[in-house]
Order: structure tokens, then sequence, then C-alpha cells
């Protein structure tokens, strides 16, 4: 060994024969007890060395939002399979879905596990439920479990509702079959049940009165008009109501009206193209079967209190009064000119038709102007006002849900608007539903008092007393000859039909209302054809309505 040598080794003492035993570890010199390697192309492929990396473990939160996708995207076969008991969960799921009917399913994760998670760990959710227009929507939550190198979902009943226990089913309860909200007289329906919300069966049934009937209905019980979601037993036995509310059934409130007069009277006024009304009431009772207008009559509700000269339909109450005073009974012999001035005022009938001397019953049926003016001629101021009071063209009533008004007529200022006022003309005025009840008045023999909800009363803010037992006797005596031999001939084959024509001039005179008013049986109407041009017009209408009404 040099000199050299030696000095490098003893400098570094034993570090020597850690840096020889570390070369001799890492250089492998070619010897003959150690073959130099081959190529690794050279090698046999089965002695080549492999390794394999296993692929980590899905986070429990990816593996809970892929669940809860699947739940609501009602793919149960997906969901189920990342559950520890796929054929419990699969059948649940898709028998819960198949008893309920959503529309569909929406579920939010409102707690997921952490970032790192290892044993057993709890998720949170909410599930919303769309049945249409209403949403069910509660918390519950489930357990994962890692199984192996997979985290499952634990199932259990309480994941879909966490009141479900073990055997237990939700079931979707229809409502039950609702009676109508309002039925007519007979027991038809008028409104019936829209959730929450009465509404007409038939949309263009009586819309004057459409807001008073559905006050009247009121609102209907429970949330969606009665269909729930209740938790059931093995047996089907109900244990819980989960959602909804459960319906009393209630009777249907019931009003006046009739479905088959309200639609004679509609399809009546429908007829004609000028504005056109018409209202009908059952005389012993009082109960509004019928309130139509057409569309030229327009929306305000006019059949019901808008005012119009009534024209000869009036001489109901001149008639009255004359009687009344004694200047006459039904036979009382009368001179009815074609024309005559009467306090400065002329009068002429229309047509200019001269009957000469007949009974008043006569001049009644053919409506003879000439006679009436001299009758009233003679009369005190207020009794006119006071014979149309006894037919209730004074009184006041508090229907529930309506507006009326019945007439106007106030004391002749004069000896020519006395004349005037007794054939329905001057100041006198009097809406539909007034005459509708004058000539229910004469039908029933006493005061009526109009009603269009039996259970909900009207107030009488103020009343009249109706004319005498001898006044109504006579009076349905002229007013079925108006029919059967006078201005109402037309009606004559629609069975007894009694009442009085009327027709009402108004502007400079050029134009005229045609007016009837009158019963048959039990049913009293008054109908109205503004600028009808003679009382013809509103006789054409009543031949519809009572041939339609029956």
């Amino acid at each position: 060994m040099s000199s050299t040598r030696k000095r490098w080794i003893l400098a570094i003492g034993g570090g020597a024969v850690v840096i020889i035993v570390a070369l001799a570890f890492f250089v492998l010199l070619p010897g003959k007890d150690t073959p130099a390697a081959k190529p690794v192309s050279e090698n046999k492929p089965d002695t080549v060395a492999t390794t394999t990396s296993a692929a980590p473990v899905e986070h429990p939160g990816k593996v809970a939002e892929k669940f809860l996708d699947y739940f609501a995207a009602q793919r149960f076969e997906n969901a189920a399979a990342l559950t520890d008991d796929p054929n419990a969960a699969r059948a649940q799921l898709s028998q819960v879905v198949q008893d309920l009917h959503p529309t569909s399913i929406k579920t939010t994760a409102t707690a997921l596990p952490p970032d790192t998670a290892s044993g057993q760990v709890d998720v949170q959710f909410e599930v919303a439920w769309s049945f249409d227009t209403r949403v069910w929507q509660y918390g519950s939550g489930f357990a994962m479990a890692r199984s192996g190198d997979r985290w499952l979902v634990h199932w259990a009943p309480t994941l879909v509702h966490p009141d479900l226990a073990a055997g237990d089913r939700l079931a979707f309860v229809a409502p039950p079959d609702r009676a109508p909200a309002l039925v007519d007289r007979d027991g038809k329906p008028v409104l019936g049940w829209q959730g929450a919300t009465a509404q007409p069966v038939d949309p263009a049934f009586a819309p004057l009165l459409t807001t008073a009937l559905r006050s009247a209905a009121g609102g209907g019980a429970g949330s969606g008009g009665g269909a729930r979601i209740v938790r059931r037993d093995a047996a089907g036995k109900e244990l819980e109501n989960l959602f909804g509310e459960t319906v009393v059934a209630t009777d249907p409130v019931k009003t006046t009206l009739s479905v088959r007069s309200q639609s004679a009277a509609q399809a009546a006024v429908d007829s004609v193209d000028k504005p056109a009304y018409l209202v009908a009431i059952d005389a012993p009772t009082g109960g509004i079967l019928a309130v139509a207008q057409n569309s030229a009559a327009g929306g305000a509700p006019k059949a019901l209190n808008g005012l119009f000269p009534p024209g000869s339909t009036f001489k109901v109450a001149t008639a009255t009064a004359a009687m009344a005073a004694g200047k006459a009974t039904a036979n009382t012999p009368l001179n009815c000119p074609a024309s005559a001035v009467i306090s400065t005022r002329a009068v002429h009938n229309a047509g200019n038709f001269d009957l000469g001397t007949v009974p008043l019953h006569k001049a009644f049926a053919e409506s003879c102007n000439t006679t009436f003016a001299a009758l009233a001629a003679g009369l005190p101021a207020n009794s006119l006002p006071d014979a149309a009071a006894q037919f209730g063209l004074a009184a006041d009533f508090e229907i529930p849900g309506l507006s009326t008004q019945t007439g106007h007529v106030r004391p002749a200022q004069s000896g020519p608007e006395q004349v005037e006022n007794s054939i329905g003309q001057g100041t006198v005025q009097a809406s539909p539903f007034g005459l509708a009840l004058m000539a229910a008045t004469v039908d029933k023999g006493a005061p009526v008092t109009p009603q269009l909800f039996p259970t909900k009363p009207t107030v009488v803010k103020s009343g009249y007393r109706g004319p005498s037992a001898g006044t109504v006797s006579a009076l349905r005596s002229m007013m079925r000859e108006v029919v059967t031999a006078g201005t109402g001939r037309a009606l004559a084959g629609y069975g007894p039909v009694a009442g009085k024509t009327g027709t009402a001039q108004f502007g400079d005179g050029s134009q005229a209302h045609g007016w009837f008013a009158g019963y048959r049986g039990d049913v009293a109407f008054a109908i109205l054809v503004e600028d009808g041009g003679a009382s013809s017009a509103a006789v054409a209408v009543t031949g519809r309505f009572l041939a339609a009404a029956g």
C-alpha cells in the first residue's frame, strides 16, 4: 500500500468501511459468480414484475347525493343498488310512488358527512312530493356504513318518512264525493267545488247572481278539497293523517233559483237584439226563480234595480185606485174614445182604436188609455202612489248579495202629470223586479217577500200591505182577459197565463219600451225589451220563456 493511500484511510478513520460497504452495495461488478443482466426485452413475459394500485373508496357524501338524485328521478333500481338491502329498497320506493302518484319528487341534502369519514355516518335530507298545485315537504334521514371498499345507504322504512315503521305504508286518500256547493230549488247543482272555492257549474248560468251565490256557498273545508296522505299499517288501518285535511261532509246551500227557469229566461232574452230583461218569482214563497238579461243590456243588474217608465202595466195600480175610490168596478161601463183631452193633456189609444162604451175589464184588456186617464183625473194626487204601494212598488228589501229597487211613484204635482202617471208615463218608474213583484202579489193575493236563499232570510226594510181580496179577484179576472181576448192574445196558447201589456214612450216620444207583466200558475214574471217599439216585443219574449220553462 502506498503512503499516500495509507494517509487517506487514516484520515477518515472508520468512515472508509462505510464508503466501501456502500459502494459494494450499489455497484455490482461482473465476475465469474455474477452473470451479467439480460436486456428487459429478452425476459419472458411471465417473469416481468407488475404492481397493482387499489381504486380509492368513494366518499359517502357522494354516494348519498347519488342515492338522493336517483330517488328524485324515480330511478329506483339505481337507488336501491346503493343500499345495503336492494330488494327491500326497490320494492318500497316503487310501492310508495305507485300509491301516492306524485307529479314530481324533489330531494335536497341538508347535512352530508364531513370530508373525512370512517365507520358510520348520518345524512339528513328534505323530500318534496308535488301533487299538481300542492306540495308535501318534510325532513328525513338515513345512516351510511362502510362495507368493504364501498359506502352503502342503510335501508330502513324511516328513510321514506320518519314515522314509518316496518310493515307500514303511505297511502293517498282521494277526497270523498262532495256534495255540490249550492243547488237550485229542485236540488240541481248550480255551484260546484274547485278546491276550496265554489264555482258555477255552468259559467253562463245567472251571471248577475254569481257573486251572491258564491258568497252564500262560502268556502270549502280542507286544503285541495279533502285529498290526504296517510300512514296505514299492514292491515290497511289508517294510523295517522300526514298531509291534507279531512273534509267534513256538509249539505249544499240551496237557492230559490230554478235551473230550468233560469235557462229558459236567459234563452228568451237572448232571442232579441235590443236590451232585454226578465225576472221570475215563485208567488207563494217569494223565491226568485230567474234573473236574466242579454248582452245588449250590459253588465249592470238593471233587471233588479234599473228604473223605467212601466207604460200600461201600471194600469193594474190605476184600476186598483179607481176601484178603491168607488169610481168603478170591473163591470162598470166606461167610455173608450180613440183620443181625448184630459186635464189639458191630449191622450190617444195605440192605433187610435175606439171601443165606445165598454166595461172596465174590457177597457183593461184592450189597454184603453183614454178610459184610464179619465178615471185617474178625478182621483186625489196620492191615490196612484198608494195603490202602487199595495203591489210592493214602494217596498224596500235587503236580499243577501243583491241590490234591488222596485219602483218610484210619487204624488202628481198637476192634473196633466196625474193623467200621464195613470198610464205609466210621467214620473212613474219601475224595475223589471218591481213589476214581477206586482204580478206575484196579484197571483198570491197577499204581500210577497222576495227571497234568494231559504236559509238566509230577506230583511224587509219597508214592507207593504197588499190589495183587498175583492180587488185581487177583479184583477185576476181582468189580467186573464188580457190574454184570452186582449192585447196579450199571442200568449193564449201557453196555458192559463194572466198579465198586462205595456208600451212606454221615452225620449221625444218617438221611441217606446215594450213590457209584459203577469203570471202562470205560481210563477209570476216581468219582461222588458228596451226600445222594443211596442208591447209585442215583450210578449214574444214571454212566449219563448213560457214554452221553455214548461
